[in-house]
């Protein structure tokens, strides 16, 4: 993270934490931690295109699904993301 350009916003009903890659750091996040504490800590993904098809994988397939049964799912493309919504194609 760059500590300069991180940033943090509290209001009555919201908090908004901003973050900056370091510059030798690439690629997306595919995930953050956040608790009260290290030990409490709990995942959340970002709206992402995989972490989409892996949550609907699992929720389609919760145990291991035959060769057959994965052809058969879905194709999840998610188009648009913004504060208000999410758009997501499938297939």
């Amino acid at each position: 993270l760059l500590s300069p350009e991180s940033s943090v916003s509290v209001s009555a009903h919201n908090a908004v934490v901003g973050l900056a890659k370091a510059p030798g750091s690439t690629g997306l996040w595919d995930s953050f931690s956040f608790g009260p504490e290290p030990s409490a800590l709990q995942e959340r993904l970002f709206v992402s295109e995989e972490n989409v098809d892996g949550f609907l994988g699992t929720a389609l397939c919760p145990s291991p699904c035959s060769q057959s049964a994965l052809e058969r799912q879905p194709l999840i493309e998610v188009l648009d993301v913004t504060e208000d919504r999410i758009q997501i194609r499938v297939e």
